[in-house]
């Protein structure tokens, strides 16, 4: 009988902890879809990648096109002027590689042109959204559009606005 009442007092003590605690929601991709800064760094990076991947292809097909010639004229050619043709080839290919490297590796210019870009946007959010969370006395804010486990939520609890707002655009 001892156990279920602790069980019980257990119980009621969590219950009451937890309905303390105030959490919220955002949506993240809602909200950077009205930041106008968002969009125009958007379509500067899109604008970016496409100029730099048609320079990647250009270049290999440049190399394709040395390959190309380089096996139609292979029967006309001496060993010596094979080799020469092919470390052509392989150099073309491999600048094709580096480029591609250069501009959209791990580190390339595309990601830190992203980061420089996007960086401040993103923090201004956040800290919107922190000063938001202290103000209201929320414990927890989710991103509801990056969370795949949130099934279902009142939309009471959606505070993407209110962040616009801190942010200076009002919807």
């Amino acid at each position: 009988m001892k156990k279920y009442i602790i069980a019980a007092l257990i119980a009621v003590a969590s219950f009451m902890s937890a309905s303390a605690q105030k959490f919220a929601l955002v949506d993240l991709d809602y909200i950077l879809r009205n930041v106008p800064a968002y969009e125009m760094a958007n379509e500067q990076l899109n604008q970016l990648s496409l100029r730099w991947q048609k320079e990647v292809e250009n270049v290999a097909k440049e190399a394709e096109t040395m390959f190309k010639n380089y096996q139609t004229e292979m029967v006309f050619l001496t060993d010596d002027q094979k080799k020469k043709k092919e470390e052509e080839i392989v150099a073309k290919e491999k600048e094709a590689a580096t480029l591609r490297q250069k501009y959209f590796g791990p580190e390339g210019e595309l990601y830190k042109k992203r980061q420089s870009l996007m960086k401040p946007i993103q923090d201004d959010v956040y800290n919107a959204i922190k000063k938001l969370s202290e103000e209201r006395g929320y414990q927890c804010i989710f991103d509801r559009a990056s969370s795949s486990d949130i099934i279902f939520a009142s939309p009471r609890i959606d505070v993407s606005n209110e962040v616009l707002e801190k942010l200076g655009y009002s919807k």
